[in-house]
């Protein structure tokens, strides 16, 4: 099964997101599905940690170190993380441009989560993705499908974005299952 770590915004930052995403200059909006595809607001979520395929029976060692990672991290605080989504910026070139929004607020402590994380799951032998966590959250992917000019305009306006203030409060576990219309099954969950 495929997996990753992952903290959900709550649905009011998702929302706000998505207003600012349709004042986009490409107009994201209007050409998804034949231009650009859009990230589904419902799956947007802050990617801590990717392992990629574990076995099944593994499943039990995967939530040993997340819990444990958690735990950690909550006893090292006073409250949770509080984060904000704002600016942001593309990476990739050509067909594997993708748009993403940045995160504000205390990345720091969401930085150190996902090397907790990553210790965890090295000292539990499982795999997963060593390179370094980015915060940020992938509103759209434009490939090659739209003028580098218009993802450059686009860039320039979520510089100007800044969502809502929320806390960080959960850490999730999920299974992706890839396809044409990927879905996500979230698996467990921790406080954080």
């Amino acid at each position: 099964m495929r997996l990753f770590v992952a903290v959900y915004p709550p649905p009011a930052a998702v929302e706000d997101l998505t207003l600012q995403v349709a004042r986009l200059q490409v107009g994201l909006a209007s050409a998804a599905g034949t231009n650009v595809r859009l990230a589904d607001p419902a799956k947007a979520h802050l990617t801590l940690a990717f392992l990629g395929e574990v076995e099944e029976d593994r499943l039990v060692d995967v939530e040993s170190a997340l819990g444990l990672a958690a735990e950690t991290f909550r006893n090292g605080r006073d409250s949770s993380p509080r984060l904000r989504l704002g600016g942001g910026g593309s990476f990739g070139r050509g067909r594997f441009t993708v748009l993403w929004v940045d995160l504000r607020g205390e990345v720091e402590a969401l930085a150190t989560l996902s090397r907790l994380i990553r210790m965890g799951l090295r000292r539990a032998r499982l795999p997963h993705d060593e390179r370094p966590f980015r915060a940020h959250l992938t509103i759209a992917r434009p490939g090659d499908r739209i003028d580098r000019a218009d993802v450059l305009a686009d860039r320039e306006t979520l510089a100007e974005y800044l969502g809502p203030e929320w806390p960080a409060t959960e850490l999730a576990l999920v299974r992706s299952h890839q396809g044409p219309r990927p879905t996500y099954d979230r698996l467990a969950a921790w406080p954080i």
